[in-house]
């Protein structure tokens, strides 16, 4: 792809409708569905050594849903969406980290109670 018709391209791929949906209204409450958009790209162009010139560009973009804005008379509130998986690896990370550290806490205390019962012996 050539690097003009990648900023044309990205022009088009990132615009407002990428990050608030259509918003929607039943029994006067409008919701506006929002999301977290990132995106990136990149191009260059070069010359081998017989003289020939190429270029190439490329362009990336991902969403996830953020939660949503809602309206209610007359007044905005805003409902964060859960993200279920997100929300399975945070507690894996938790409950490995638990995990690692709970025989490193039960040397360290038994250690302790060991000093303390020495610390009396010697009293």
């Amino acid at each position: 792809m050539k690097l003009d018709e990648l900023l044309s391209k990205a022009n088009d791929t990132i615009t407002v409708r990428r990050v608030y949906g259509e918003p929607y209204e039943k029994d006067g409450l409008t919701v506006i569905p929002a999301a977290v958009v990132t995106g990136g790209g990149g191009g260059g162009s070069g010359h081998d050594e017989k003289g020939e010139s190429g270029e190439g560009a490329g362009f990336g973009m991902a969403g996830r849903p953020a939660g949503a804005f809602v309206i209610k008379d007359g007044q905005v509130t805003w409902r964060p969406a859960v993200d279920p998986n997100r929300l399975i690896a945070v507690v894996g990370l938790v409950v490995a980290a638990y995990l690692v550290s709970r025989p490193r806490f039960f040397r360290a205390k038994a250690r302790a109670v060991r000093e303390i019962s020495r610390a009396r012996r010697h009293h």
